[in-house]
């Protein structure tokens, strides 16, 4: 398959949605409709609704029922990099080469754009004028896979011990693991778990799809810390080096660049390993793990 023109036509198709989903901004309150707009259409790559149709399509399920909540899935990541940018945490200028939204919008409505996007993704993978032909049992599931992913005993927790691992000299592999996996990984484990409860997957296939989703999460933030380190600023749209000026608790801080690199293939070829009781239905999941590992943004 051309994993180019794959992700294109996904990405099209996820951000039509989107349009379609959030609130315009000529609706009240227009400054928290407009930034939440703002951060959702300044770029990205929609990795986490793209995996979840893959994961739909893995398994044999119907990837339009998917289609509302991969775009619950695109709004909770936008809420986190929105509060992530914010002088409390990173203090970032910019994000996906854009003045982040607390530079456009100031703090308090950025924090108020990020608390309506968290909020706007739960009503709309409960509403049901966009959730008829899901299974009630299949829809519960996933809204309580992706509240637990994005909470403190996910995102929000890995979130968390990077921020208290700040500057520390005495952290360990396995506190970098816990950073990683629940920072950046739990939601991408989310989103194929989301995509195969949806696609009505089989305990063997959820199964496979879960441990897909844990390798491919943790190999994207080591990809990222890599990217950090190797690519530059107009390439990664944020400033290059910038996880080793604040001393960010990296893989490539704790272990070495190039034992880092080996482990996100390692990660990699977990993932691959994971799908082999699939056929070319998966391809797309497939391709995708090798496109995280070798990008260059």
């Amino acid at each position: 398959m051309d994993l180019k023109v794959y992700l294109k036509e996904q990405c099209t198709r996820i951000d039509a949605a989107l349009d379609r989903f959030l609130p315009r901004e000529t609706e009240l309150p227009h400054s928290v409709h407009k930034a939440m707009r703002y951060s959702v259409f300044a770029g990205g790559k929609r990795v986490r609704p793209i995996l979840m149709l893959a994961a739909c399509q893995a398994v044999g399920g119907d990837t339009e029922l998917a289609v509302p909540t991969a775009c619950a899935m695109e709004m909770i990541h936008t809420y986190s990099l929105i509060h992530d940018d914010l002088p409390a945490m990173d203090d970032d200028d910019f994000r996906r080469g854009n003045p982040t939204s607390h530079k456009v919008f100031g703090e308090a409505i950025a924090i108020l754009a990020g608390d309506a996007l968290l909020t706007e993704a739960f009503k709309l993978t409960s509403d049901p004028r966009f959730t008829d032909g899901c299974e009630p049992s299949a829809l519960l599931a996933v809204i309580h896979e992706i509240a637990t992913c994005a909470g403190s005993y996910g995102m929000v927790g890995g979130q968390v011990v990077d921020m208290e691992s700040e500057g520390r000299h005495d952290i360990d592999l396995a506190t970098v693991q816990y950073i990683h996996t629940h920072k950046t990984g739990a939601l991408i484990k989310a989103s194929v778990v989301a995509g195969a409860l949806l696609g009505g997957s089989t305990g063997q296939q959820l199964a496979a799809i879960t441990r897909y989703g844990e390798a491919a999460g943790l190999a994207f933030q080591i990809a990222d810390d890599i990217l950090d380190i190797e690519g530059t600023t107009e390439e990664i749209g944020k400033d290059a080096g910038s996880d080793e000026a604040r001393g960010k608790a990296t893989y490539p801080a704790v272990m070495g660049l190039s034992a880092a690199k080996e482990e996100a293939q390692s990660m990699m070829d977990e993932a691959m390993n994971a799908l082999e009781i699939f056929g070319a239905e998966a391809d797309p999941l497939r391709e995708i793990a090798r496109y995280i590992v070798q990008r260059k943004n």
